[in-house]
């Protein structure tokens, strides 16, 4: 079947199912989560919350047979050159891969480097928690800052926090990626000079937030006594740059290298993850690339009916493209993923924010939806009336462990219970009936009723996925990004767009470049429109006052 053939009968079955109800949808069928939720493991799917039916499924599932899908994900696992425009592959499944069978990227098997690199990760962390690696006045490091933007930030600062509870005892983990000096000068508030640790990630070594950081970094050392040839003692870098890393001051032996075929977005499981390694140590960062592993696996190898991020993202196709939802929430109940939206927020929006095809070509369908969300219960008590009575429906991902190693009685199932409720609460809604019923119990007045009635009323049918799963461990969270990553995918290979590049990024650096140039020299360029100018000349007035 031609990929149009495949829309115009998914778009012949919208036209029959668009009235009918989640509620209906229940109703019609006693067994609905058995046939619409998977399990991977101890990782529970329930996507029986979605407006799909049998037919549904077999009718995008013709869809992405259409879109090549089973060949786009074959060349991905193949180590071909995915990422078309910048001519690279996207295999930082490697990075995680387990065995010793080979992993080929343009004809090279590349686990001898990547393992390589593994070990000189495991050694020099080992060296920190072990106090073997001292600073310059031959201190143990008690804390360590990672120093990175983006992707070298996002996925490392969500992964720490997330796993908190594993944390080794005597070392702190910081993250700072903002180049407002509040960030890393806040960190830097009771660290002491002698006995901290800075991890600059930067690819390239020029990236000019992390770079101005990491000056600035440098400059507190040398301010708190420390020699030039100490810096040494107190930077390492996650790069690919030599020789900028050896300007700066850092030894090379001490540099962490990863490749091309790594995505910023996707890199939490190289070098760029050595804090992550400080963090929780060797034991739990191999669980966390052996969970990941796990998904990698079923991704490949699962039928398509099975396949849950394949199906997680038809199910995007299906609401976003035919229901019009552009909005989608990722709510965790677990506080340790309080980061997991904004991670999310990147790898997918970064991902799938594009307008052309692979071609070049201007889309036939709408891309990305709009990724956002927070932590329950406290999102309950923020936007969540938004959710229930809003005018606009947004699709919803439930996200919680069963078990809390902090509260495993009352206070996690209330946690979970609320999770629960909600989820019931957009299926079903609460109509004019029941509102009505509810009000003639108060005692009120048919006029009072009259009055309230509307404002009581919830449309429902409100979709959702929710994931269970037994504990927040290494190996679960591994699982759990590892899951969102070829989701990604699969939504690129259905768009027909490239995942692996982020050319929109780049404008905004190269004008941002050109305009601190003018902050600091007062020459403004006569190319910019009049706000432009108009705001370098506000900012250029007032920040005499510093």
């Amino acid at each position: 079947m031609s990929k149009k053939k495949a829309i115009k009968a998914l778009q012949a079955h919208f036209s029959v199912l668009k009235d009918t109800s989640l509620s209906e949808l229940f109703s019609q069928d006693s067994q609905r989560f058995n046939r619409f939720s998977l399990q991977l493991d101890d990782l529970l799917v329930d996507f029986s919350k979605h407006p799909v039916t049998e037919e549904t499924l077999s009718l995008l599932m013709d869809f992405a047979r259409a879109c090549e899908f089973t060949s786009f994900r074959d060349r991905l696992f193949q180590g071909q050159r995915v990422n078309l425009t910048e001519h690279r592959a996207a295999m930082h499944m490697a990075l995680r891969h387990q065995g010793e069978t080979p992993v080929m990227v343009d004809g090279k098997d590349v686990m001898p480097d990547v393992r390589q690199v593994q070990q000189q990760m495991f050694s020099f962390a080992e060296a920190i928690h072990a106090g073997q690696w001292r600073g310059a006045s031959n201190r143990r490091i008690t804390d360590v800052v990672s120093i990175g933007i983006g992707g070298s930030d996002l996925g490392p600062a969500m992964a720490i926090e997330a796993l908190k509870d594993f944390a080794l005892p005597g070392l702190k983990v910081h993250c700072v990626s903002n180049v407002d000096p509040s960030h890393l000068g806040r960190t830097l508030q009771g660290l002491n000079p002698e006995t901290t640790l800075f991890v600059v990630i930067s690819k390239t070594f020029t990236t000019l937030e992390t770079m101005a950081n990491a000056r600035q970094a440098k400059t507190w050392l040398l301010n708190a006594g420390l020699a030039e040839k100490d810096i040494a003692r107190h930077f390492v870098a996650v790069s690919t740059n030599t020789e900028a890393v050896r300007q700066f001051g850092i030894d090379p032996e001490n540099m962490f290298r990863f490749w091309d075929w790594v995505g910023g977005r996707y890199s939490m499981w190289s070098a760029v993850g050595l804090p992550i390694l400080l963090a929780v140590g060797r034991t739990h960062f191999n669980a966390l690339l052996q969970g990941a592993a796990v998904m990698d696996l079923h991704f490949s190898q699962a039928e398509d009916e099975e396949n849950i991020p394949l199906i997680l993202a038809l199910l995007d196709i299906w609401e976003h493209n035919f229901f019009g939802l552009s909005s989608h929430a990722i709510v965790p109940y677990a506080q340790p993923l309080r980061l997991f939206p904004a991670f999310l927020q990147q790898l997918i929006m970064e991902s799938l924010g594009k307008s052309v095809t692979r071609t070049g070509l201007p889309v036939e369908m709408q891309t990305s939806p709009v990724i956002w969300g927070g932590v329950g219960t406290d999102s309950q008590h923020a936007y969540f009336q938004m959710l229930h009575q809003g005018t606009s429906k947004v699709v919803v991902d439930f996200i919680a462990p069963v078990q809390n190693v902090h509260a495993p009685g009352v206070q996690q199932d209330m946690l979970l219970a609320n999770m629960v409720a909600q989820a019931e609460a957009f299926l079903k809604g609460k109509g004019e009936n029941e509102v009505r019923a509810e009000l003639s119990e108060q005692d009120m007045t048919e006029e009072e009723i009259a009055a309230l009635l509307p404002h009581k009323i919830f449309a429902g049918n409100r979709p959702s996925t929710t994931f269970l799963f037994e504990r927040l461990t290494p190996a679960s969270l591994g699982r759990l990004v590892a899951l969102y990553e070829h989701k990604t995918f699969a939504l690129s290979v259905l768009w027909d767009i490239n995942a692996f590049d982020q050319w929109g990024v780049e404008l905004g650096k190269q004008l941002a470049g050109q305009i601190l140039h003018e902050l600091e020299t007062g020459d403004v360029s006569s190319n910019h429109d009049s706000s432009t100018n108009g705001l370098i000349g506000y900012i250029n007035q007032h920040k005499r006052g510093r």
